[in-house]
């Protein structure tokens, strides 16, 4: 069989994203939390709360294990779930005044842990990622308009 021309790009790819994973993931057990816990915490952070249906387009957590997730994060007492106002059928996921100090602590702390891993680049290497990146990005997004 003829190896395709893009697959040395999908495998690394896929050997970034798991090099990336395993160290946030090690990274966050040291803060008490799972990486869905902190996908969480991070993206409800800064915000006034979001329904589950916008929780789960903006994390990398699928429907089935978002609630899950909520759930356990409403036990630690970081999380509460409220009517919305705009939709009585539909609630708000927010962070509880104790979720709010634990993204204080958790975000910035994870940022630091990055930024030492992205120390050596140099301005025109972030340049050069990130258009490779949005490129690749493109590529995906026009072949699911195809489908």
């Amino acid at each position: 069989m003829v190896e395709k021309p893009f697959l040395p790009s999908l495998r690394e790819l896929v050997c970034c994203y798991q090099a990336f994973y395993t160290r946030s993931a090690a990274h966050l057990r040291t803060l008490g939390l799972t990486p869905p816990q902190f996908d969480i915490v991070a993206t409800l952070g800064n915000t006034p709360g979001m329904t589950p249906k916008e929780l789960g387009e903006k994390t990398l957590i699928t429907k089935g294990t978002l609630t899950g997730v909520v759930d356990r994060l409403a036990a630690k007492g970081l999380v509460r779930r409220t009517p919305s106002a705009q939709d009585g059928r539909s609630q708000i996921v927010q962070l509880t005044k104790k979720g709010e100090s634990l993204f204080n602590k958790v975000f910035p702390a994870h940022l630091a842990y990055f930024s030492r891993a992205f120390a050596d680049l140099k301005a025109e290497d972030y340049t050069r990622i990130e258009a490779a990146l949005r490129d690749l990005h493109a590529v995906f997004e026009s072949s699911r308009m195809k489908q």
